[in-house]
């Protein structure tokens, strides 16, 4: 019952929002009127790929409304649904730009209960006749789990007493270039550092490389690809590079985005360092996408 009611309130919540876009003619993500100035535009088409970051902002003066969701993994069988009925997170996000290069973003995830804040400048931008070639991004986010540690009764303390231990923070440069109409590539070097590691012997700081790709078959339909590269050893337990692919519909005013990841968490501190499943083993999870842009 309490599943029920949580996917009739969500589908009640993307009916409203798609009612609402039918009577908005403002320039948003969905937008493909043609752009007349000296900088190429729309190398991807939200500010997320699948759960990274890309290289885009928010337009002058837009908030974007977004819902995550992830199901279980496929992996759990035919009595959880292959993922449907159990073990899915969620995450509600808001973002702002003033000025279509400086935005800040506020989120909420339901996995290890995290709440999350960033800011991302757009640097560089690619220009037409190919004197800036690339468009540059930097991306910095902190993190605050909410989690209560489970072994407080059993261990005697809680290893969250002290409010920077439930602290993480991500660093990122994005570099990306639009060849084309049609094709768009990305790579970003990352860094993440945790205040508190939950074994002694792993490392405060992960880094990594990261790479992304979107391709525009049609005016409305896209494909999307990510993959994450760590680096360096900081644990002795199993994780796994996280992986995705999407298939993105555009339309008026939304992004939505059926996807396939080996992700659960949907905060960057979460899936670059600490993706716990694989795709070898089925362990994927069936998710989506879906932004809203509103002008301010």
């Amino acid at each position: 019952m309490h599943s029920l009611k949580y996917y009739l309130t969500l589908l009640c919540t993307l009916c409203l929002l798609t009612v609402q876009a039918q009577d908005d003619n403002t320039k948003n993500w969905g937008s493909e009127a043609e752009d007349t100035g000296p900088y190429v535009t729309k190398t991807f088409k939200s500010t997320r790929v699948i759960n990274f970051q890309t290289v885009e902002t928010s337009g002058n003066r837009m908030l974007d409304f977004t819902i995550s969701h992830r199901f279980g993994p496929i992996n759990s069988g035919s009595y959880e649904s292959y993922g449907i009925d159990g073990g899915a997170s969620i995450r509600l996000g808001l973002d702002y730009s003033p000025n279509s290069r400086l935005m800040f973003g506020l989120g909420r995830t339901s996995h290890q209960k995290m709440v999350d804040g960033y800011v991302k400048y757009s640097l560089l931008r690619q220009k037409k006749d190919e004197s800036m070639p690339i468009s540059l991004s930097l991306f910095s986010g902190i993190y605050r789990t909410s989690f209560k540690d489970p072994q407080k009764n059993n261990n005697g303390f809680d290893k969250y007493e002290h409010f920077e231990s439930r602290l993480s923070f991500v660093h990122q440069l994005i570099i990306a270039r639009k060849f084309g109409e049609q094709f768009s590539l990305e790579i970003a070097p990352w860094f993440v550092h945790y205040n508190q590691v939950d074994v002694i012997t792993d490392l405060n700081d992960m880094y990594g490389l990261s790479t992304a790709m979107r391709f525009k078959f049609s005016k409305k339909f896209g494909v999307t690809g990510e993959y994450a590269y760590r680096i360096n050893k900081y644990s002795r337990n199993n994780y796994y590079n996280s992986m995705g692919i999407g298939l993105e519909l555009q339309t008026a005013g939304h992004i939505f985005q059926v996807l396939l990841t080996n992700s659960i968490g949907l905060a960057e501190s979460q899936y670059l360092p600490y993706t716990n499943n694989r795709w070898t083993n089925a362990g994927i999870r069936l998710g989506f996408n879906i932004g809203r842009s509103f002008q301010l």
